[in-house]
């Protein structure tokens, strides 16, 4: 298997994009990431898209032809690959795009993912959204995406002792890093009691404790890490991935504080890039929900099991510290094109490790992480990156 590198990334603005389509950002994303890279459409062997549910939000399937078509390259006749997995297509569209790449399939793809969340109502995309989980045994009884990780939150603050203030930290400071993030759909701080006295959407959670539906695309150039340097003077390499899976129902879980696709993946991930928890410097963590978040950077083993929320409310997951998470402001703030995600995910950290972070620069980043869930954690993926010296 051959190294693979990212050689470009590109990405739209995030938020309600009344004026642009689900054609118009997918196509954006892809050719800044094109003209990042410094090649020409001639160059590309293969395209993979992450996208949810355009079918039901746009009406719209088959939607990686549609992408490529309308970005003129039809008549190149180049395969194209829809992948979907719930919240996590974005990150499984990267993982498809190494594999291609690291096996000798392709040398140069495009890995885009997209999301046009607000062409329906909101009750119409939340309903969308909760088709993640399990329709027969969870969604048709009255469960919702929020209930559900508003579950998962109750459950630890019992077993943890975990505060509402220390759940509601992680908004504050993903907006306080979203305010640093030119391409954020919220740019703008928020404090502890705005989040706190805010209107409860499935207790304990309250709107600033989830993210906004959003608009939005992005986009990565992967290419043989031996040919690289070709391209780009900056490459930055994918270390390793991890996915996982595990039950779609919360209630098989085999507890609710934890999500094993998440400790599944991060392991796998960690173990074949021979690499720990410790030597990462910066990482975008699935934050769909303040809860998620927190249960995230422990499974991760950023922090021992019931730190999450200690260790965020003392700042030890803000910029300027051992470990800097979801400094794009993550979903909370960024916003939240839902198939979109692993890819702006991406896109975040190889613009740390080439030092290109700007306001939000985490000072000598060398190691990188995305964490990427589908539904309440029944899939989860990790992806490892490495800046080229």
């Amino acid at each position: 298997m051959r190294d693979v590198a990212v050689i470009g990334v590109g990405e739209t603005q995030f938020g309600e994009l009344w004026d642009k389509s689900f054609r118009d950002l997918g196509i954006e994303a892809g050719l800044r990431a094109i003209q990042d890279a410094g090649i020409t459409t001639e160059n590309l062997d293969a395209v993979y898209v992450g996208n949810m549910s355009a079918g039901r939000l746009i009406d719209q399937e088959h939607v990686s032809a549609l992408v490529a078509d309308y970005s003129g390259l039809s008549d190149m006749h180049l395969p194209t690959t829809r992948v979907e997995g719930g919240g996590a297509c974005g990150a499984l569209a990267i993982l498809q795009g190494w594999a291609a790449v690291a096996s000798g399939l392709h040398e140069i793809v495009v890995v885009g993912a997209a999301e046009k969340m607000t062409d329906v109502g909101e009750t119409k995309a939340m309903e969308i959204l909760t088709a993640t989980a399990d329709q027969e045994w969870e969604s048709v009884f009255g469960a919702t995406i929020p209930g559900l990780f508003a579950m998962m939150a109750r459950r630890h603050m019992y077993e943890y002792a975990t505060t509402r203030e220390q759940i509601a930290s992680v908004a504050v400071k993903n907006h306080r890093h979203g305010a640093l993030n030119p391409n954020a759909q919220f740019q703008k701080e928020i404090t502890l009691e705005a989040v706190l006295k805010a209107p409860k959407v499935a207790e304990p959670l309250g709107l600033f404790d989830m993210a906004p539906l959003s608009d939005g695309a992005a986009a990565l150039v992967l290419c043989p890490l031996e040919k690289a340097r070709r391209f780009q003077d900056t490459p930055v390499q994918i270390l390793a991935s991890g996915q996982a899976s595990d039950t779609v129902a919360l209630h098989d879980r085999r507890e609710l504080t934890t999500m094993d696709a998440t400790v599944v993946a991060g392991k796998r991930a960690f173990h074949a890039a021979q690499k720990t928890p410790s030597e990462v410097q910066v990482a975008e963590v699935h934050d769909n929900f303040t809860i998620s978040e927190i249960i995230a950077i422990e499974d991760l083993r950023f922090v021992k099991k019931g730190q999450g929320g200690p260790a965020t409310e003392d700042g030890q997951t803000a910029l300027g510290s051992k470990i800097a998470v979801n400094t794009s402001g993550g979903l909370k703030a960024r916003g939240m094109p839902v198939g979109a995600t692993g890819v702006a995910q991406a896109v975040e950290i190889v613009r740390q490790l080439r030092g290109e972070g700007g306001k939000r620069q985490v000072g000598n980043a060398e190691i990188g992480l995305t964490h990427t869930l589908g539904g309440t954690g029944a899939t989860a993926v990790v992806h490892l990156f490495g800046r080229v010296n």
